[in-house]
């Protein structure tokens, strides 16, 4: 692989990674200021589901590459053992990145359960939206 294809390979997974960012932001922001009950800053809401969405981006290329499932149809590795094991993975740094990241507006963090609930809407989408394109 030349140098040209890495370095487009790599702008593409960041830019696909912060349009699905931008989507997960807006559920886990408005998650969080309904759990929370007051307002989360954005920009660290969006810094946090950046991060969670690139490395869950390289967690599914990961699997696909390596059970050989990067061409359609994909409805194989939607049953792949190891997949399901890579995203309890990656809601567990969804989970994490949200708590850590985020703070409320008067400087605390929000709270461990108010990340998992964010992160389970996030995922519950997510599924929703594979299941049906697939």
């Amino acid at each position: 692989m030349n140098s040209l294809t890495l370095v487009s390979s790599l702008v593409w997974w960041v830019l696909y990674g912060s349009i699905g960012a931008l989507f997960c932001a807006l559920i886990v922001w408005s998650v969080l200021r309904w759990t929370e009950r007051c307002n989360v800053v954005f920009n660290r809401v969006y810094l946090a589901c950046l991060l969670w969405t690139l490395l869950g981006l390289l967690l599914v290329v990961g699997v696909a590459a390596y059970e050989g499932h990067l061409h359609p149809p994909f409805r194989a590795l939607l049953t792949s053992g190891l997949l399901r094991w890579a995203l309890v993975v990656d809601m567990l740094a969804g989970v994490a990145m949200v708590w850590r990241l985020t703070p409320r507006v008067d400087a605390r963090r929000v709270r461990a359960g108010s990340a998992c609930l964010a992160v389970a809407a996030v995922m519950a989408v997510g599924f929703g939206v594979v299941t049906t394109l697939v």
